[in-house]
């Protein structure tokens, strides 16, 4: 039987447990692997015997109490369900009751909701949220087992290794900043740099002074870094920088290498898969042709109309999950997205795909993303919100020379950056009120 994730952080910590486990950038602190390990052992001693064995929703910002609160979850067998620091206490009481948690961590302590325990859970280590169709999380089970076969993908592939420093500013509870940052400290002692204020010249002086190796990320943020009046050499300690969480257009890939001289490597997942394709090379990104190649360990299968499967030891469930994307495998073995199954319109009687519209949109100067939708006013027409510092007849005109006249959306938004969620993903449902509105 393999090891826990519990088990092996405590083989981790035996193994140096004088040896850093998380540098805390806002306090001047570093902590080590025998500190983090007494901060998670104090809250199940506190509150364990309360937990054991509960489901527990709880949101801490990223750093030393979070991992205290997950660790001390993990030790008393609690199936943890972690929500975004942000979060108001109204949508976590309202996610708490949606999955059937038994307690909500909040201000220090443990709240009963007044659900009666469900038997089974014991199997079910963490629970991620993703947004469904209808805006209501789902709750997505994972096993430990899971969870750590997910972490030595993201390692494998992206050469993430024990010695690494790895920069934390996605949350630790996505299931972007599980595999990339908790599970790698947890099973292999990676280091984690945690509590930079997320902006520009802060984050630089973070990195400076700290020296983080690997940067996940997602493009907003190499954006608005890459657009700032920063050295060079403030960010010279990386050696891998990831975006992830949204699309990474080439715009923004080359502006960051011009600005920092670094590559950066997109990868694609889902909360459902984990890990699914990594830009190995950084030029993919670049050019904007893949998603890169499968994670080691990952095996896609393609059906029609390009629908595909994923297949892994971190695949939730039974281990394979039809992704709501479509795609193909180019020459070199690289995934290409070919946009979301069942975003298909109808427009004349003729059907088209949002995502060759959008993705005809990011190839103009200046355009950083695209949305394509059904018009809000008008049935034969499409709406597009664009991020972009151009003025929509400019756009509307340089579409003309990449797509058919009847493609090109009738009602066009420029905005100067598209809203995220905060999970640091476009924020779909905000775009759609803006063309409601506009």
């Amino acid at each position: 039987m393999s090891a826990t994730l519990l088990e092996l952080w405590q083989r981790t910590v035996c193994a140096a447990p004088g040896a850093p486990a998380l540098f805390d950038a806002h306090a001047g602190r570093t902590w080590t692997r025998a500190e983090i390990a007494a901060l998670g052992a104090s809250w199940h001693a506190r509150h364990g015997a309360e937990a054991q064995g509960g489901l527990v929703v709880f949101g801490e910002p990223n750093g030393p109490e979070w991992l205290r609160v997950f660790l001390g979850l993990l030790g008393c067998g609690a199936t943890v369900a972690a929500l975004d620091p942000g979060e108001p206490v109204v949508a976590r009481r309202a996610v708490a009751e949606q999955i059937g948690a038994d307690f909500l961590w909040l201000d220090g302590a443990l709240q009963p909701t007044g659900r009666r325990r469900t038997a089974g859970r014991a199997a079910f280590r963490l629970i991620k949220l993703t947004s469904g169709s209808t805006g209501a999380p789902r709750a997505l089970r994972f096993t430990d087992a899971q969870l750590v076969a997910d972490g030595r993908q993201v390692c494998s592939s992206m050469d993430i290794r024990p010695g690494d420093v790895n920069l934390g500013c996605v949350p630790f509870g996505h299931s972007y900043g599980l595999g990339n940052v908790v599970v790698p400290l947890l099973a292999q002692g990676t280091v984690i740099v945690s509590g930079g204020v997320v902006l520009p010249h802060v984050l630089a002086e973070v990195i400076a002074e700290w020296k983080p190796t690997v940067f996940p990320a997602v493009p907003a943020l190499l954006r608005i870094l890459a657009e700032a009046e920063i050295p060079r050499a403030r960010l010279g300690s990386l050696r891998t920088v990831i975006s992830a969480g949204a699309p990474l257009t080439p715009e923004i890939a080359q502006a960051f290498h011009g600005r920092f001289g670094l590559k950066v490597h997109n990868f694609y997942g889902s909360s459902e898969t984990g890990g699914i394709a990594y830009d190995r090379t950084g030029e993919a990104g670049w050019t904007g042709r893949s998603v890169g190649t499968p994670l080691d360990g990952v095996q896609l299968r393609f059906g029609a109309g390009g629908r595909f499967s994923v297949a892994s030891p971190a695949v939730a469930g039974r281990g394979i999950f039809r992704a709501a994307d479509r795609g193909e495998l180019n020459a070199a073995g690289e995934l290409v997205l070919l946009g979301r199954a069942g975003r298909m319109i109808k427009i004349a009687g003729r059907r088209i795909d949002p995502a060759e519209i959008e993705q005809a949109l990011r190839e103009l100067p200046g355009v950083n993303d695209a949305f394509v939708a059904p018009h809000p006013e008008r049935a034969d027409a499409l709406a597009a919100v664009v991020a972009s510092r151009e003025f929509g007849p400019a756009l509307r005109e340089a579409l003309r020379a990449k797509i058919a006249a009847w493609k090109i959306p009738k009602k066009m938004l420029v905005v100067p950056e598209f809203p995220l969620t905060a999970r640091g993903k476009t924020d779909t449902r905000r775009l759609r009120e803006l063309l409601a509105r506009g």
